[in-house]
């Protein structure tokens, strides 16, 4: 048991208080932390967007200046509309939480679900197309291997990710400023190389257009530019992340968001933009076995006549390896986002409420774990395939823009006559018509390519989600009848009873949660089934510092007032019954392993004691119900039983 202790500590690092202020500020990252952990995934597209967008313009490259505009604007728009967003909900929750506050819960589980399904893809998207960049450089025999690295990489973000952001971000630090700069200035050299064609681009732009459209009418050279920027889609993916993340943001939150945003979208719009100029300055053409930006930044290279080839190719495998590194670092964002959607979904009972949990590092430690294994599923089904991934990717995070979108629409035209709306309310609405019309392009440009499987996929996600939900509420609306019964104020207690209980004595120590139904259920059966057995009762209790209290202090403030309450009535019920009665507490991170080290201590204190809960017995029980049911009792139950200690779980039936 140690030794499986020092592994868990190694990976998962030392336990972090959530009680302590300090620990707040000392896990929250600065706006060039969180460009690198949530921009990451936005830079880090444009080391296969751009590709496929120029790819898809065929034998047309001069019409790649129009997609150089149309890619540096849309990034724009979209980074400028998630900043109204962080500016609306500071606490964060981006898509999701716009959707559901703005347009309704039905709609927030949609776009939920999407940004799981796409969040998911991400990961897998960017570490193939990391490892891919990388083995552009090995031989053609150590592409066996290419499937193997990807698997291992994934794990070892789950890892890394289990210590916590701010520690994965400085791990990936110097990945990120060496991406930023090596590709800067190769971008700047490649174009000012080429700077005698610069003002002969536009008009051979115009003249191929103009060309096109009197060969094949203006529907078709829309049609083409249309399919190349839909294509290039996967170039903006990512823009979400910082307002799905602000409450991890130093304060002031809002600023700090907003500047993250506009980093994010000044480095995409540069970079995105300058490699698809690049590759239509340089006549770039594909190479079996090698990633545009692998052909045109060795001709940039090749061009400098530094030193011999071998230190050339010595740059361009540094260039190429920091592009690996850097979608490893745009993988991150999905193992930040992904958790933190669930963690959110959770909270309204859309999937099970173990994802609001956190660790001892206050990680959302399921979440991430899911993430990871959804990822080693997917690239297994694959094969670390770039190309079908690519493929199934950016589907869903144009739904969610668009769905994030029309919020803000209804948003600010029902605050229309209010100082700005106008302005506000017209970038919205450029953004919704933008991303609607990506969606529209690519849904069918894909859809028989194989994006069928990513709406087929993420239409079940929603589904399970809405079963997970109607369970959740079937279920709370049962316990609501039980609570009812205990609404009122606890009974009188007689002067003349004992109030402090004696640890020599009989005691029954009864596990509570903060159902009053259940809780009584335990209480009374105790004092019914037990008549004479036990002189004292212990009311043992966790407040669960779960996601949602640790990244807002009222929450946690509400849950200490709220326990105290509770407790209070449940000592004045024991009392009355005829007990000695006190309470212990404790807030911690892990309700199971909380409540756990609260029952053996306090059974170490009163020796001559037998643990209660009660534990829930549906009348109809199925697949979904014996999935989702609280299994806290029983796991404690069987722990102490190992222990030779006494607990009995007592049935109360619902439905």
């Amino acid at each position: 048991m140690t030794a499986c202790r020092k592994i868990r500590k190694l990976i998962a690092g030392e336990a972090l208080d959530p009680l302590d202020p300090r620990t707040r500020q000392a896990i929250a990252i600065t706006p060039l932390f969180a460009l690198i952990g949530l921009g990451a995934d936005g830079l880090s597209s444009a080391c296969y967007g751009p590709e496929e967008a120029f790819l898809a313009l065929g034998q047309h490259t001069p019409l790649a200046l129009f997609l150089t505009s149309a890619t540096a604007a849309t990034v724009f728009i979209i980074a400028f509309g998630y900043s109204q967003i962080i500016e609306l909900f500071p606490a964060g929750g981006g898509g999701y939480r716009v959707a559901t506050e703005l347009l309704g819960p039905r709609c927030g589980a949609v776009s939920g679900a999407a940004l799981l399904v796409d969040y998911v893809l991400t990961v897998a998207t960017s570490i193939a197309s990391g490892v891919e960049a990388l083995f552009s450089l090995l031989p053609a025999t150590a592409q066996a291997f290419r499937l193997v690295t990807e698997l291992g990489l994934i794990v070892l973000m789950s890892c890394l990710n289990l210590r916590g952001m701010k520690q994965s971000i400085l791990v990936l630090l110097p990945v990120f400023l060496g991406f930023v700069a090596l590709h800067a200035a190769l971008i700047v050299y490649g174009v000012a190389v080429h700077g005698d064609q610069l003002a002969a681009i536009v008009p051979a732009a115009v003249g191929e257009a103009h060309g096109m459209s009197h060969a094949f009418g203006p529907l078709v050279l829309a049609a083409l530019l249309m399919r190349a920027f839909s294509l290039g889609g996967g170039t903006y993916t990512g823009l979400e992340a910082v307002s799905n993340n602000v409450s991890m943001i130093v304060e002031p939150r809002v600023r700090n968001g907003r500047w993250t945003m506009f980093y994010m979208a000044a480095s995409l719009a540069f970079t995105a933009g300058g490699i698809i100029m690049l590759y239509m300055l340089w006549h770039v053409r594909p190479v079996e076995g090698k990633t545009l930006n692998a052909v045109v930044f060795g001709s940039v290279i090749d061009h400098l006549g530094i030193g011999s080839v071998l230190a050339r190719h010595a740059l361009l495998a540094a260039v190429l390896a920091l592009e690996a590194g850097l979608l490893l670092v745009g993988a991150q964002a999905g193992f930040l986002d992904g958790p933190t959607v669930l963690s959110n979904m959770s909270a309204d009972s859309w999937v099970p409420r173990c994802f609001r949990h956190l660790s001892r590092r206050l990680v959302r430690r399921n979440g991430v774990i899911v993430i990871g294994a959804a990822n080693l599923g997917v690239l297994l089904w694959t094969h670390g395939d770039v190309t079908t991934l690519v493929v199934l990717y950016s589907i869903n995070v144009f739904l969610t823009f668009s769905l994030s979108f029309l919020g803000l629409c209804i948003y600010r035209w029902g605050r229309r006559g209010r100082q700005g709306w106008l302005r506000a309310f017209a970038l919205a609405l450029l953004g919704l018509s933008t991303t609607v019309t990506v969606l529209a392009v690519t849904l069918f440009e894909k859809f028989t390519a194989g994006g069928w499987l990513t709406v087929l996929v993420t239409g079940v996600v929603i589904m399970l989600c809405f079963l997970v939900r109607r369970h959740y509420r079937q279920t709370s609306a049962q316990l609501a009848k039980e609570d009812a019964a205990f609404a009122g104020a606890a009974p009188e207690v007689d002067g003349d009873l004992p109030l402090r209980p004696d640890p020599l004595r009989s005691t029954a120590i009864v596990l509570v949660d903060r159902h009053r139904g259940t809780s009584m259920h335990a209480l009374l059966c105790v004092a019914r089934k037990f008549p004479g057995k036990f002189d004292n009762v212990i009311v043992l209790a966790v407040g669960e510092v779960d996601a949602q209290s640790w990244e807002d202090a009222k929450h946690m403030e509400h849950l200490r007032q709220e326990m105290s309450a509770s407790l209070a009535y449940y000592i004045a019920q024991s009392r009355y019954q005829g007990f000695a009665a006190d309470f212990r507490i404790a807030f911690v991170t892990r309700p199971k392993d909380g409540l756990m080290r609260l029952t053996e201590a306090t059974m170490d204190e009163f020796p001559n004691s037998v643990c209660f809960a009660s534990t829930l017995v549906f009348k109809r029980v199925n697949v979904l119900s014996a999935w989702l049911r609280n299994r806290t009792p029983a796991g404690i139950q069987r722990r102490l039983r190992s222990q030779g200690r006494q607990m009995m779980l007592l049935p109360m039936n619902i439905g």
